[in-house]
């Protein structure tokens, strides 16, 4: 005697990204450190805590969106590249300049910001992204450091 077939019921996906509203850009497309830092900075301004984000760029460097990845303390904000390159992917964004600010106003990087942007830099290579640079704020809108202006992104 034959058993009867068994049936099983999936969960069937859609993946979409949602515009979330706008935000305001000095300029529209990325030429610099000191342009990035330029629309971070702006983009950060009032925040109390470690924000992490990531402008989307085109072919072109022009940026195509900004998203915030993660909201920490006032210390730390947990970040993994899948959430960072995820939105990348959805948005069909050729390249990405991650970002965020340190509340304390030192702009230097801690280890696990230096940990982390050579994660991000080695999956974004395997998935065809480039990360341009990792800016982070510090106080003002002056205060900042490149990683790709001291080399450290190659």
């Amino acid at each position: 005697m034959q058993s009867p077939t068994r049936h099983y019921t999936i969960p069937r996906y859609q993946v979409s990204l949602v515009r979330d509203g706008s935000a305001k850009a000095p300029v529209a497309q990325i030429r610099s450190s000191r342009d990035a830092r330029d629309v971070l900075a702006q983009y950060l301004d009032g925040v109390d805590r470690e924000h992490f984000v990531v402008l989307l760029l085109d072919q072109k460097n022009k940026i195509i969106g900004i998203h915030t990845v993660s909201t920490g303390s006032l210390t730390a904000s947990v970040v993994h590249p899948r959430e960072v390159y995820k939105v990348a992917i959805l948005s069909n964004a050729a390249a990405v300049i991650a970002g965020h600010n340190h509340p304390s106003g030192d702009p230097n990087p801690s280890a696990e910001d230096r940990a982390l942007t050579t994660r991000l830099h080695e999956a974004g290579k395997l998935l065809g992204i480039a990360i341009l640079d990792h800016i982070i704020i510090g106080d003002g809108t002056t205060s900042y450091f490149s990683f790709a202006d001291d080399g450290l992104l190659r």
